[in-house]
């Protein structure tokens, strides 16, 4: 995200506005020059408008004309008080004392459109000074905080792309988790059926030196699976042989069910009506529906929160003057360069979209199966794809025993 210079524009507004100011001032007439001259009164309306005759101070010569008198001036001033027996009245007037109407009335109300304009040229050059201090201050604080290498904007995005990394990272995970809770019960009952079916005479083959096997088959543990049931001492004792001789028989009944673990592949059985099994494809679904582009950004999530992680414990100083404060000096002196590294994985991470990638794989990720308990919709999309899920399946359980999986590997078919 580029800097936006917020005050710059603050301050040409100001400025703007002082320009409309002064435009305003200029464009706003003069007062007039006025001289004052004496008022016949010829006839007065209630309202203070006159008839009036007054004599030009320039020319000398006698004028009639409207005017507007003063309506609370004495009474005395006004008819017939003022000559008894007459309807004439007193009043003090303006005439104009340059430009063409020289000597002409000229009312002071007409000057309230000048006042007028005054009035909005003064207010706008008082907004525009405040505008233009307030984008001063604020584009200098801002300065001195970028000066000392303060950005709570960049920290700000970092957070929250890690949050979104993290997030992303944090439901894939819970989708596997889903997956292995789900494969666990089949898997372990599949191994144990195996190992009911293996002889126990199968672990001379597995151990190298010579177990008692025909002792254990006379005690009644026929098979590996009643090694491992029976344990060392059951063993020993089932067979009247020594503890050494049990643990040995019991340690080698462990590495086959060991390789057997290994060797075994769940069969995804779409015909059957098992709850298990419609546990797993439901949980296999919500995977593949949301596709190898949500693993790769949970992978990508992954290693990007905790590289944000990392860079935002050092450049936490940066959050504002009151941490900036609290920091020592260490930590002020990494502050920069984490920084400037994170100003750079922002920008790389915008150019690559990869906020809108992490929150369109969440939203995958989230599409559970809890609208369909018994899994049928599971059932029928594994029909028409069922290699997707066992190579899901088979990269999935290969994670979980922190080993690579084979490339398509491993799976049955369907």
């Amino acid at each position: 995200m580029k800097h936006v210079p917020i005050f710059r524009w603050v301050v040409l507004l100001g400025l703007v506005l002082i320009g409309c100011s002064v435009a305003g001032y200029l464009a706003t007439p003069d007062y007039p020059e006025r001289e004052t001259v004496d008022l016949t009164v010829l006839h007065e309306e209630p309202d203070g408008t006159c008839e009036v005759r007054w004599t030009d101070p320039y020319d000398g010569a006698e004028h009639t004309g409207s005017y507007r008198c003063d309506p609370y001036r004495s009474a005395t001033l006004k008819a017939p008080a003022y000559e008894p027996g007459t309807d004439l009245g007193w009043d003090v007037g303006y005439v104009l004392a340059e430009g063409p109407h020289k000597g002409d009335l000229s009312s002071l109300d007409e000057d309230e459109d000048i006042e007028a304009s005054i009035e909005a040229t003064d207010g706008l050059l008082a907004v525009g000074l405040l505008v233009t201090i307030v984008g001063l201050v604020g584009g200098n604080i801002r300065s001195v905080s970028r000066l000392y290498g303060m950005s709570p904007g960049v920290l700000r995005r970092a957070r929250r792309l890690r949050e979104a990394a993290a997030r992303v990272a944090e439901d894939h995970a819970r989708a596997e988790a889903s997956v292995r809770e789900a494969w666990a019960p089949l898997h372990e009952e599949l191994v144990r059926e195996r190992l009911a079916r293996l002889p126990v005479t199968r672990l001379r083959t597995t151990y190298r030196r010579r177990l008692p096997t025909k002792r254990l088959t006379d005690g009644g543990i026929r098979s590996v699976r009643d090694v491992l049931e029976a344990g060392a001492w059951g063993v020993a004792h089932a067979a009247g042989v020594g503890r050494h001789e049990g643990e040995r028989a019991w340690a080698a009944a462990r590495q086959t069910a060991d390789l057997v673990a290994r060797d075994a592949v769940v069969r995804l059985d779409a015909d059957g009506t098992g709850p298990r099994t419609a546990a797993l494809l439901r949980a296999l679904r919500v995977l593949v529906e949301a596709g190898p582009g949500a693993r790769g950004a949970a992978e990508t999530g992954g290693r990007l929160a905790a590289t944000l992680d990392r860079k935002l414990a050092d450049a936490a100083p940066a959050a504002g003057w009151k941490h900036m404060l609290r920091a020592g000096r260490e930590e002020r002196a990494r502050m920069p360069a984490a920084v400037a590294e994170l100003r750079a994985l922002l920008a790389a991470a915008e150019r690559e979209g990869l906020a809108e990638r992490f929150a369109q794989a969440s939203v995958d990720l989230l599409r559970g199966g809890d609208h369909d308990p018994e899994g049928i919709s599971a059932r029928v999309d594994f029909e028409t794809r069922p290699a997707a899920y066992y190579t899901l399946l088979a990269s999935v359980v290969a994670t979980a025993r922190n080993g690579p999986a084979e490339p398509g590997g491993g799976h049955p078919g369907p």
